[in-house]
C-alpha cells in the first residue's frame, strides 16, 4: 500500500489513476517534456558537431576559426561549409552563369545551411541566442513542435536568401534564430506578457543585420522572421479544438508556399542560363 492524503491506496489504483488522468498542458499544447530543453540542447550539440567538422575539413584551420572578413571577426569558408551552404547560382563573368548548388537541385542545402557556421563567435553568438530563446519556446510548445517551428523558420530563411540573393553563400542558424524572435512575439501577446523586454533586442539585432549587410544575409534574417511572424501568429489564435492539427496544418501550409518560391526561382535561374 502507499500513502495518500486520504490515507493508503494500493499500487494497482495509483497506476491506473496516473495512466488515466489527462497531463497539464501549456496554452500550445505541451506537456511538461519541454522544460528540460531537449530539443535545444540537440539543436546545439549538431551546430556544434558540423562547426568542428567543417574546420577540421579546412586547409587553414585558424582561418576557419576566425581572422576572416568582419575585420577578422567571422571564420573563413570552408570545403564543407562551400558543400552545404545556401547557393543558387555562380557568375563566372559579368554575362556567363552556372546553375550551381540549390538551382543545380541540391536542395539539401535550404536545411543543412542553418548548420554552418563561419567561425568560432559566429556559433558562439547563435548558440547563446538559441540558448535564451529556445528554451522557454520548447517549454512552450514542447520538443516536437519547437523542433518543427524551428527548422521552418530556418527554411523560411534560407529559401529567402535563395531567392533574393541566389550568388551568395548563406550560410547559419541566425535564419532560423531570427524566426524565433516573431514566434516569440506573438507567443508572449497571447499570454498577455510584456515585449517591452524584446523588441530592442530585435531592433539592435536588425540594425546590425543592415550596417553589416556586406557580410550577413539580411534576406535570409527577414525571410525568418517573417516566417516565424506567421507561425507565431497562426499558433497563437487557433482554437483549442483540433489544435495540434491546425498547427501542423499552418506549418505544412508555410512549407509548400516556401517550395513554391524555390521552385519557381530555380526555373527562374535555370531558364536565364538556357536562354
Amino acid at each position: 500500500m502507499k500513502a495518500a492524503s486520504v490515507g493508503h491506496q494500493c499500487p494497482e489504483c495509483v497506476s491506473e489513476g496516473r495512466r488515466t488522468q489527462r497531463p497539464v498542458r501549456t496554452a500550445f499544447g505541451a506537456t511538461r517534456t519541454g522544460v528540460r530543453g531537449y530539443a535545444t540542447i540537440s539543436l546545439m550539440a549538431a551546430n556544434v558537431v558540423v562547426f568542428i567538422l567543417s574546420v577540421v575539413s579546412a586547409h587553414n584551420r585558424g582561418a576557419a576559426l576566425g581572422g576572416g572578413n568582419l575585420s577578422g571577426l567571422l571564420g573563413s569558408t570552408t570545403p564543407l561549409s562551400v558543400k552545404l551552404a545556401v547557393v543558387g547560382q555562380v557568375d563566372l563573368s559579368p554575362v556567363q552563369h552556372v546553375a550551381y548548388g540549390v538551382s543545380d537541385g541540391q536542395y539539401y542545402r535550404l536545411i543543412t545551411a542553418m548548420f554552418v557556421h563561419y567561425g568560432l563567435l559566429h556559433l558562439a553568438t547563435n548558440m547563446w541566442a538559441l540558448w535564451v530563446l529556445g528554451r522557454p519556446l520548447e517549454a512552450m510548445f514542447g520538443p516536437w513542435r519547437f523542433l518543427a517551428v524551428y527548422l521552418v523558420c530556418g527554411l523560411g530563411g534560407n529559401v529567402a536568401a535563395y531567392v533574393i540573393s541566389p550568388t551568395a553563400f548563406s550560410a547559419g542558424a541566425s535564419t532560423a534564430i531570427f524566426g524565433l524572435f516573431g514566434v516569440f512575439f506573438f507567443v508572449l501577446r497571447k499570454l498577455n506578457l510584456s515585449v517591452s523586454s524584446l523588441v530592442p533586442i530585435l531592433i539592435i539585432n536588425l540594425v546590425i543585420t543592415f550596417g553589416a549587410s556586406a557580410y550577413i544575409s539580411v534576406a535570409g534574417h527577414l525571410g525568418g522572421l517573417i516566417t516565424g511572424g506567421l507561425i507565431g501568429y497562426g499558433f497563437a489564435h487557433v482554437p483549442q479544438q483540433r489544435r495540434t492539427q491546425l498547427q501542423a496544418a499552418i506549418l505544412a501550409g508555410i512549407v509548400v508556399i516556401l517550395g513554391i518560391a524555390t521552385a519557381l526561382q530555380t526555373q527562374h535561374l535555370t531558364s536565364t542560363l538556357q536562354g
